[in-house]
């Protein structure tokens, strides 16, 4: 039984190195041309507008605000890096679906995140953020299509876990994997976080740490 836990304590373990590494922002883009060149694997954060997105990013990385956090939907209107530990990097996308924007705004934006998705040479994991108390909606559904068409890899990750009870949290869970079965490019496990509780951190700093460029030596 204990060497079966090594392998995930190890991941644990390497997680949290990484994870305790600095994470400095990098660049922010409206366009494609203003994305610093692709030296190292990006894992990204998509999913509908004031889902969570910015939370999340802050719990991974143990900062309060890092990222921007705010309650009116669509404030995040470019892409933002950040640089963590010259080991990953972590992209915080414009949200989409609903948004207080001008239509032409959310328009351009969605493109963006669009043309980013489906042509970043380095991006390695797309972290689809879903809000647990709602389940997969309708706006989710073409974004989880296109990157099943381009063939990049994506996960489904819930958001905001703890308004849950735990029976409840785990029927979201079994409906979602049972939907993502017909996905080629969606990774079969999903991951429940909450950047309150912190429920589920530890487990996608593991699955994040695994896309990292390997540690300097010396």
């Amino acid at each position: 039984m204990a060497a079966a836990c090594e392998p995930e304590a190890a991941a644990i373990e390497a997680a949290r190195r990484l994870f305790a590494q600095p994470c400095r922002f990098v660049a922010g883009a409206v366009r494609l041309d203003q994305l610093p060149a692709a030296e190292l694997p990006e894992a990204a954060f998509a999913g509908r507008s004031n889902v969570g997105k910015s939370s999340l990013i802050n719990a991974l990385v143990g900062q309060r605000a890092l990222a921007r956090i705010s309650a009116t939907p669509g404030r995040t209107r470019q892409i933002n890096l950040f640089d963590l530990g010259r080991r990953l990097m972590l992209a915080d996308l414009p949200g989409y679906g609903y948004a207080r924007a001008p239509k032409r705004e959310v328009a351009a934006w969605t493109e963006l995140v669009r043309d980013y998705l489906r042509g970043r040479a380095s991006l390695r994991r797309v972290c689809l953020l879903v809000d647990a108390r709602h389940g997969l909606m309708a706006a989710d559904r073409p974004v989880a299509a296109m990157l099943d068409a381009a063939g990049v890899a994506y996960q489904i990750v819930l958001t905001k876990a703890d308004r849950l009870t735990a029976a409840a949290g785990a029927e979201r869970i079994a409906a979602i994997a049972a939907t993502l079965a017909r996905h080629p490019a969606a990774h079969p496990e999903v991951i429940a976080t909450s950047a309150r509780s912190g429920q589920g951190i530890e487990a996608l700093r593991a699955a994040l740490a695994a896309l990292a460029a390997p540690a300097p030596v010396g």
